[in-house]
């Protein structure tokens, strides 16, 4: 069998697509390896209808919904390489078995790199987040720390101050501050510390404190973390995919790439915002490229 459309990646990004595209009756095949980057999350915010819903929750609503749909069949394993073809795509899975399609769209999200810090995993998802969109609310007015080793370090702590007035930012021995932008935080009152982080200390998943190498800390309640984003799966670019200066798959307005038939949605297309509705409707934007494209072919 040959699918209408392969998708690879479950999460909200493909979730959507593949509701559209079953919707649109078209045949379906939705691959994933079931380890979402949001797996130690406790709950996700943004999405109306669903704000402060478990991640692993939303993912069973989305599969029960999704399908719902005949067309839409879904496979729970690892895509370890896909090859363009004369008739679209062939994709080979881990343990060896292909599947074909005439389209395949690129779900496939961002993976999070973040700094090297004693007793940062054991608080992360907790008390110590990455957006402040998504996790703000629930640290609202209390003594926050800002973790960024890079230039969007200003960024995220200006934007924290719609929810504390009470923020450190932390460079952890890198310099990503211009002087101007030092004096600005300063005159908020948000201090910079560029010394070297020793470790998080905390309990039961709470921060408590910020020790740093030079024997110095700080008393916080929570924070957020900056990480390195880079794209989970190689295969947009393997397949010779235009890319983004991030690293993401660029694309049209309908998620097409520079490759005919390949599409791209969510985090595999951009990195931020990094939020799960943006990737739910970038998903169906894909889908909507995918079905127009199809019926184009077909007439």
């Amino acid at each position: 069998m040959i699918y209408d459309c392969a998708i690879i990646g479950g999460g909200p990004a493909g979730l959507n697509a593949a509701l559209v595209l079953g919707r649109a009756r078209r045949s379906v095949v939705l691959i994933d390896n079931n380890q979402p980057r949001n797996a130690v999350t406790q709950a996700s915010h943004g999405f109306i209808t669903r704000d402060g819903i478990a991640p692993a929750e939303f993912r069973r609503i989305a599969y029960e919904e999704v399908l719902r749909y005949p067309s839409v069949n879904h496979w729970q394993t690892e895509v370890s390489s896909v090859n363009k073809t004369e008739y679209g795509f062939e994709m080979f899975t881990s343990s060896g078995v292909s599947v074909q399609a005439r389209k395949l769209i690129l779900a496939t999200g961002v993976k999070e790199i973040f700094p090297e810090i004693e007793g940062l995993y054991p608080l992360y998802g907790k008390s110590l987040f990455n957006c402040p969109y998504c996790d703000g609310w629930e640290l609202r007015d209390q003594p926050l720390v800002v973790v960024s080793e890079y230039p969007s370090a200003f960024h995220t702590a200006k934007l924290l101050l719609n929810w504390s007035k009470d923020v450190v930012l932390c460079t952890n021995g890198h310099a990503p501050l211009s002087d101007q932008q030092k004096e600005w935080l300063e005159s908020k009152g948000i201090k910079v510390m560029e010394q070297r982080i020793g470790a998080f200390i905390g309990q039961s998943g709470m921060l408590e404190q910020v020790r740093f190498t030079d024997g110095t800390h700080i008393l916080r309640a929570g924070g957020f973390v900056n990480s390195k984003l880079v794209p989970k799966a190689s295969f947009g670019e393997s397949l010779g995919c235009e890319m983004t200066e991030l690293g993401g798959i660029k694309t049209d307005e309908f998620g097409r790439s520079s490759v005919t038939g390949l599409y791209a949605a969510g985090d595999a297309s951009y990195f931020m915002p990094s939020q799960l509705i943006y990737a739910a409707a970038d998903g169906s934007r894909a889908a909507v490229g995918v079905n127009m494209d199809l019926m184009e072919e077909f007439i």
